[in-house]
C-alpha cells in the first residue's frame, strides 16, 4: 500500500506559473532583455533588434543572437558586465541600447 501523504496537487493556473522571486539564496529572478544596434561596427550581426537575452537570478546572461536567420546562436556569460565588456563596449560607434523587460534601459 502506498502513502498518500506525500503526494502534492500541482497548479497550471496561469497566475501559479508565472516566474517568481527566488528565495534569499539569489538577491533576483530571471530579467529579460533586448539589444538594439543603430549601427553594425563588424558588418555581421546586422542592426535593429539583434539579441534577446535573459540576465539569471545567479547573475549569468544568456544571449541569443537573432542572427544569421533563422535560429542565430547562444552564449552564456558568467554576468551581464562580462556580455557588455566582450560585445558592446568595443563598438561605440554601434550605439547600442539594452532594453530590460520593465523599460529600464541603458545607452552605449
Amino acid at each position: 500500500m502506498s502513502d498518500t501523504s506525500d503526494i502534492v496537487e500541482l497548479s497550471t493556473e496561469p497566475e501559479d506559473l508565472k516566474p517568481k522571486r527566488p528565495s534569499n539564496r539569489a538577491p533576483e529572478g530571471i530579467r529579460t532583455f533586448t539589444v538594439y544596434r543603430d549601427d553594425d561596427e563588424s558588418g555581421i550581426s546586422g542592426t535593429g533588434v539583434v539579441i534577446e537575452g535573459a540576465k539569471l537570478a545567479t547573475g549569468q546572461a544568456v544571449i541569443h543572437w537573432l542572427y544569421p536567420p533563422p535560429r542565430g546562436g547562444i552564449a552564456v556569460f558568467d554576468s551581464m558586465d562580462d556580455f557588455i565588456k566582450v560585445h558592446i563596449v568595443p563598438h561605440p560607434t554601434n550605439k547600442t541600447i539594452i532594453t530590460y523587460e520593465d523599460g529600464e534601459q541603458e545607452t552605449f
